[in-house]
């Protein structure tokens, strides 16, 4: 039985979708005024595993994520490169197409853009101002937060000890054109020489909670099932969807909750900022870490969780995704003189460790006792082909087995490509020097990256020596 921890509940709760065996979810995306940095990633790779749970479950997923492409910071960022601010939103948002490429994302269903619903927020804020939630303001929209009576239950806060501004954009004249201070824009009228889309209040563009609020329930409907984000868009911004999307609709707009929790940087977790010089964009990360590692190091922390990006974990992870590679290529290797047939034993064993992980990810997708469930099928499938003798057919679910539950988490295992005699040199080097230093783990993982080669090493003496052989 699944569960997922509700934000709004702050408890796990049975998962029960809208519409039996499929799932309608909506994740906030990026604003494309910049490359995405790892913050960014982590959001997106934490919803992208948990959209390849529910796949992996037999759910029909509808996975909706939006591109922000029109507020101050594209502004801005538009008026220093010289170019207009679509044309910004479109170089960016081929950036982050290309840097989520890299890093196995699916793509969504679809990606609205903002700017490509504006006759329909415009719609939507005079159905607000209609009914008494919005007024008009100077050419300013404004939303009347009290008069939602749940306003701050996302939050888990009372509407009195919320901060002023809850658009984040709040200045001493905005605020004296609000009616209360806690009071947010849903349209904002258009400064000289900005962009701008003409309205019944005058020029102007979308305020940025406004945006996700129209755009999910018009692809996904009035209700739909999961909304996710970073664990830093609670309040304002998803509290203020719930707050003019329910005032429009009149039902409940989202089921259930879901937040990622936040990515430090650095042995002292600091918080990653350009101030602090530690700002790391994908774009440049990739230029020196294999896209899989850095996948694999944040889709195996479980989504709530902070993550801590340092050097060393990346070498972790780095050294646990190759330990499940070697054993799949030891699996491989051994399928060269494999018997025809199954050892029913071993298979059972596989499938006890399926469903152990499938118990551990429908814990609200508690990723680490999963992949603790895939080493655990990579260390049976490592004594399996130690073997004298094994059956072709065990081989094979074995490794369909682990290439299954990895691909989850957004890994593919590759089938090994052939190592050339200075890779093999240097691999012994690496493992001579591991032996000097007694790190006997390191040691061994080269021997059995090179079994898995047909490499076979011969300590003597004189020095490893070695050779291709079929044993």
């Amino acid at each position: 039985m699944l569960k997922v921890f509700n934000t709004m509940t702050r408890q796990k709760e049975t998962f029960e979708p809208i519409t039996p065996g499929v799932v309608n979810m909506y994740v906030c995306g990026p604003t494309v005024y910049n490359y995405i940095h790892i913050g960014n990633a982590r959001s997106v790779i934490a919803f992208d595993t948990i959209r390849r749970y529910f796949e992996y479950r037999g759910y029909q997923v509808k996975y909706v994520s939006n591109f922000t492409d029109v507020d101050d910071k594209m502004i801005n960022e538009a008026h220093k490169e010289g170019i207009t601010v679509p044309e910004l939103g479109d170089k960016f948002i081929q950036a982050f197409k290309e840097d989520t490429a890299a890093l196995n994302i699916e793509p969504a269903t679809a990606n609205p853009r903002a700017t490509d619903y504006i006759q329909e927020i415009i719609e939507f804020v005079q159905k607000l101002i209609d009914k008494g939630y919005a007024y008009p303001a100077a050419g300013d929209v404004y939303y009347r937060a009290r008069k939602f009576s749940d306003y701050g239950q996302l939050a888990h806060q009372n509407i009195d000890e919320l901060e002023e501004g809850a658009s984040q954009h709040t200045n001493d004249e905005e605020t004296a054109r609000k009616e209360d201070p806690v009071d947010f824009a849903l349209w904002k009228g258009a400064k000289p020489g900005e962009i701008s889309w003409p309205s019944p209040w005058g020029a102007g563009r979308p305020g940025w909670h406004i945006e996700c609020s129209v755009m999910s329930t018009h692809l996904l409907g009035d209700t739909f099932d999961i909304h996710g984000g970073g664990e830093d868009l609670i309040f304002p911004h998803h509290q203020n969807e719930i707050a003019q999307s329910e005032a429009e609709t009149g039902k409940p707009f989202v089921h259930y909750w879901l937040h990622n929790g936040f990515v430090t940087v650095g042995d002292e977790n600091q918080k990653m900022s350009k101030s602090l010089g530690n700002f790391v964009t994908v774009h440049d990360l990739l230029k020196t870490v294999d896209p899989r590692v850095l996948r694999f190091f944040m889709a195996t922390t479980q989504y709530r969780r902070p993550i801590q990006y340092t050097q060393q974990n990346l070498e972790t992870a780095t050294r646990n995704l190759e330990r499940l590679q070697t054993a799949y290529d030891n699996m491989g290797y051994r399928l060269q003189d494999a018997e025809a047939g199954n050892d029913p034993k071993v298979e059972q064993e596989v499938r006890q460790i399926t469903a152990d992980y499938t118990d551990a990810m429908d814990d609200d997708f508690n990723v680490q006792n999963g992949v603790a469930e895939v080493h655990e099928l990579a260390r049976l499938g490592n004594v399996y082909a130690e073997r004298p003798v094994v059956f072709k057919g065990t081989l094979e679910f074995m490794r369909r087995t682990l290439g299954e539950l990895l691909s989850v988490f957004g890994v593919n295992l590759t089938e090994a490509a052939e190592l050339d005699d200075d890779r093999i040199e240097a691999l012994i080097n690496e493992r001579v020097a591991a032996r000097k230093n007694r790190d006997f783990q390191r040691s061994d993982e080269i021997r059995e990256q090179l079994k898995a080669q047909g490499i076979i090493l011969e300590d003597t003496p004189q020095g490893t020596r070695w050779k291709k052989g079929n044993s």
